[in-house]
């Protein structure tokens, strides 16, 4: 009979202390252990941050709030608060301290190497299962599902088993929202079926779940999954009046154009009741915590 991880390890990893402010995003934690356990499981024991810092910053431009500055050392460093981490200089015997108010050009020039605590690596290594049920916890407790593919994708992670949403989602959100739309997309009118089944369409949370987006109309918009996908990652976000505003850090050629630019400055499609409108605070997050760099001029 396999033996199965201690409920103890993954608690830590679902209740990871990630910096707080509000409900501003801070995915810093969660994205440096997903790197670690995409590693882990190719049988990388041992990050350098040398070796890593490129990749991490990677992950926080692609999947974190948009900034114009990163800060890979804090997570680097922070993670070990959290009784799963730990982190060493060259030749060190003891470990840094999860405070320790080191800079990256520091922590380069120390040669400092993180790696999963022991009891964390023995649970790995007992049971590989423990990888994936960690990489479910964090993608489900951060991360909205348009955005779980590609996480996993980056840091070379593949989960055999279908991922499991949050019990605490509504199962009439989905159906709510798109009976407010009328069961097309918001953004470019799709409304595809077989038979009586609607295809392609979903419900976007616009502030999202993870953050305490609450389960009701004026927090989803009914958008294709393409579009649905392309507001997860800030490509575009609404202002006033459902006004699209599409970013300046999104581009490319004439399919761009096609999908995305052509609606900058457009309104979004109202749905059919006043009260589902997009409610002005849900949309303000989006804006502030999804939404990547300025919107393209009108």
């Amino acid at each position: 009979m396999q033996r199965r991880h201690p409920p103890d390890i993954l608690q830590r990893f679902e209740a990871l202390k990630v910096w707080q402010r509000g409900d501003e995003r801070a995915p810093h934690k969660p994205l440096l252990a997903l790197l670690a356990l995409g590693l882990y499981s190719r049988g990388v024991r041992e990050v350098p941050f040398n070796q890593y810092e490129s990749k991490l910053n990677e992950l926080l431009r692609e999947f974190g709030p948009w900034r114009r500055t990163l800060y890979p050392e804090m997570p680097f460093l922070r993670l070990q608060s959290d009784d799963v981490w730990r982190v060493a200089a060259h030749g060190s015997v003891g470990g840094l301290a999860s405070n320790a108010a080191l800079t990256k050009t520091q922590l380069r020039s120390i040669d400092a190497t993180g790696q999963f605590s022991d009891d964390v690596q023995r649970t790995f290594d007992s049971d590989p299962q423990a990888i994936r049920d960690v990489a479910r916890i964090l993608l489900d407790a951060h991360f909205p599902d348009s955005m779980h593919e590609d996480i996993l994708a980056a840091v070379g992670l593949t989960l055999h088993a279908p991922l499991t949403a949050r019990t605490r989602r509504s199962p009439d959100f989905r159906d709510d929202v798109l009976r407010a739309y009328q069961y097309r997309c918001a953004l470019c009118n799709l409304d595809m079926r077989i038979s009586n089944r609607t295809i392609g369409l979903e419900a976007a949370h616009i502030k999202w779940f993870q953050f305490e987006g609450p389960d009701v109309v004026e927090n989803g918009i009914a958008l294709c999954c393409l579009h649905h996908r392309l507001f997860d990652i800030g490509a575009f976000t609404l202002g006033d009046e459902r006004r699209v505003l599409v970013s300046e850090e999104a581009h490319g050629t004439e399919q761009f154009d096609h999908v995305l630019l052509r609606h900058h400055g457009s309104r979004l499609n109202a749905p059919v009741r006043a009260e589902h409108h997009p409610s002005s605070q849900f949309v303000a997050w989006h804006r502030s915590q999804v939404f990547r760099g300025q919107p393209r001029p009108l």
